[in-house]
């Protein structure tokens, strides 16, 4: 039905009115009756996918990236489509209505998407109060997250107090907070990954960070290895609990449609690069923190890629554009097949077996 009725529908609309039709529509989904009615026909129930990342426990290793739910408005959506968590946001300290548009761009042949939305925010405030109410009212299977970002009014040199307001307001309703330093999007944001200024902010957080609740710092795939070492040297230093890597590229390599918009390139090119990016981050850290990959993932087999490089668990976005409601169901029914056909009991087994078969040269079976 989604590839043949409702994504010709939605494709057809410039692609911000299409997020803004599905949001509207499946705003229904959040009353606790209908989520909770959704949730079996897409769950994939295995105790044989659950993860524990970060000292947390998730039910299957598929999260859902920031930038779809932005202002806590679609949760119990997300968790009737069976991920095993949702990172919200990007929540800013302040108001604001982000870039102009048009802001997102489809490039169809590629399988991708070019944002520039500019952090549009309701702002930590409203946002917080919307996460207080959903975690009173609205049960959720899912882990939740909440991805915060620098208000773009805010100088740089006081972009530490606006992190700081933003987590003040959110942390206590999520299992964990990704500070987000790595959006191509905000004007000089990407400073921010610079070492002085990203261990002054990572200081800042955690000495407000009073019940300790993981932080992950989000990266970008257009760093050199070397500037990603010293991040990650920040992080361990800061005792952040893991690094998501990665988020949206500048560059433009790899992809087939012409098109000259700015903005930050997800999708389908961006996974080898992503990948690339998770395997040198994997090297490097050894276990010392958590790792999230994110950026192309389109099948079980670019899932089970990820952990084979050292993520202990992914996230998608633009996977979920093209793939339709069913997207997570197959990516999860495809990791519990190769383990049926591998007899795997357990993840971390399957992604042994995946490393068997690629290192052999041999096409790993019923990874789809």
């Amino acid at each position: 039905m989604y590839d043949y009725l409702i994504k010709p529908l939605l494709f057809s609309l410039q692609p911000e009115t299409a997020h803004d039709f599905m949001r509207a529509t499946c705003r229904v989904a959040n009353v606790p009756m209908v989520s909770k009615a959704l949730r079996p026909f897409f769950a994939v129930k295995d105790a044989r996918l659950a993860v524990e990342v970060a000292g947390i426990s998730f039910a299957n290793p598929i999260g859902l990236a920031a930038g779809f739910d932005k202002n806590v408005e679609l949760v119990g959506v997300w968790d009737a489509l069976g991920f095993g968590h949702i990172e919200l946001g990007t929540v800013t300290a302040k108001p604001q209505p982000g870039n102009p548009r048009p802001r997102i761009f489809r490039l169809v042949r590629d399988k991708a998407l070019i944002n520039r939305m500019g952090f549009p925010s309701l702002g930590a405030d409203t946002v917080g109060e919307r996460l207080q109410k959903l975690r009173g009212r609205l049960p959720v299977a899912a882990r939740i997250g909440m991805n915060i970002g620098k208000s773009k009014v805010t100088e740089i040199d006081q972009a530490v107090e606006d992190y700081r307001y933003s987590f003040s307001k959110v942390h206590s309703y999520v299992d964990y907070v990704t500070v987000n330093v790595s959006s191509p999007n905000t004007p000089g944001l990407r400073q921010l990954q610079e070492r002085s200024r990203l261990v002054e902010l990572l200081r800042a957080l955690q000495e407000i960070n009073s019940e300790k609740k993981p932080i992950f710092v989000k990266v970008a795939p257009d760093l050199t290895f070397e500037a990603i070492e010293e991040v990650l040297g920040c992080c361990v230093e800061t005792e952040m609990a893991g690094v998501i890597a990665t988020n949206t590229t500048i560059s433009r390599e790899g992809i087939e449609t012409r098109i000259d918009e700015a903005g930050g390139l997800s999708g389908k090119p961006l996974f080898l690069r992503s990948l690339d990016v998770v395997r040198f981050i994997g090297s490097r850290l050894q276990g010392k923190l958590a790792l999230v990959g994110v950026g192309g993932i389109a099948t079980s087999d670019d899932v089970l890629a990820m952990l084979a490089a050292g993520a202990d668990m992914v996230q998608v976005y633009t996977g979920l554009v093209y793939g339709g409601p069913a997207f997570v169901k197959s990516l999860n029914l495809g990791l519990t097949a190769f383990m049926d056909l591998h007899g795997c009991a357990t993840l971390k087994e399957a992604v042994e077996a995946w490393k068997t078969f690629h290192s052999e040269g041999l096409h790993p079976r019923a990874a789809v």
